[in-house]
């Protein structure tokens, strides 16, 4: 009980440290989705882990009716964990969220995955993750990580590491940008932007071309018809 107790006070710090517009552990205790999902959890997950049948899982949609917030209750949270304003965020059953984790609104942590076994990322200490990111499958996030909003992040992200793009590319790390494009690919999917803007500009060069033999063309003609 006490270690409960010490876990929700440090959930209770969190929006107050994280958060500019919190104004005092009242607001946040009567006024922010976020905590009271994260407290919510800290209830269901143990009747989870204890093998009680349905009413874990019933409970966890209560909580999301309230909140807008959805964490299976078999996922697992750590302290001070803030979900920032919330809705849309999903948990995912087998997902890990580390200490000091902030994770905004739109998030999924989700699994790619049919199996049973471990399918949900696992994100270490002091990761961010930004508005409507997507971290998919049995990844990790390294510690201190930032993931730059509508990223899609499918993985393994090194410690002090920011992630942008879909597919997320690493862009900076240890505090260093990282330019130019790394001998092995950090995501081995197809950027389709990219192949379309490959595309686009190879048109536009050939257009160009064009343009010019006409407008040269033109040029020909008319000096032609001033001799005549």
């Amino acid at each position: 009980m006490a270690n409960l107790i010490a876990t929700i006070l440090a959930d209770l710090r969190a929006p107050l440290d994280r958060d500019p517009a919190a104004r005092g552990w009242l607001d946040v205790v009567l006024s922010y989705p976020g905590f009271h999902a994260v407290t919510a959890h800290r209830f269901i997950h143990p009747l989870y882990r204890a093998g009680i049948p349905l009413l874990p899982r019933w409970l966890s949609q209560v909580s999301r009716f309230w909140t807008g917030i959805e964490i299976h209750p078999g996922a697992k949270l750590g302290q001070g964990v803030f979900i920032d304003h919330g809705m849309g965020v999903v948990i995912g059953e087998t997902a890990e969220v580390g200490d000091g984790c902030t994770i905004y609104q739109g998030v999924t942590l989700g699994g790619t995955s049919l199996s049973h076994g471990k399918r949900h990322p696992t994100l270490l200490r002091n990761v961010t993750v930004g508005v409507n990111a997507a971290v998919l499958g049995a990844i990790t996030i390294g510690e201190n990580c930032k993931i730059g909003g509508g990223s899609v992040v499918v993985k393994d992200v090194p410690a002090n590491s920011t992630v942008v793009g879909v597919p997320a590319r690493l862009v900076m790390q240890n505090g260093v940008p990282v330019r130019g494009v790394p001998e092995k690919p950090q995501v081995e999917m197809p950027d389709p932007n990219a192949d379309a803007i490959a595309r686009l500009q190879k048109r536009i060069t050939l257009l160009e071309e064009r343009l010019q033999e006409v407008e040269q063309e033109e040029t020909g003609d008319t000096a032609w018809s001033w001799v005549i």
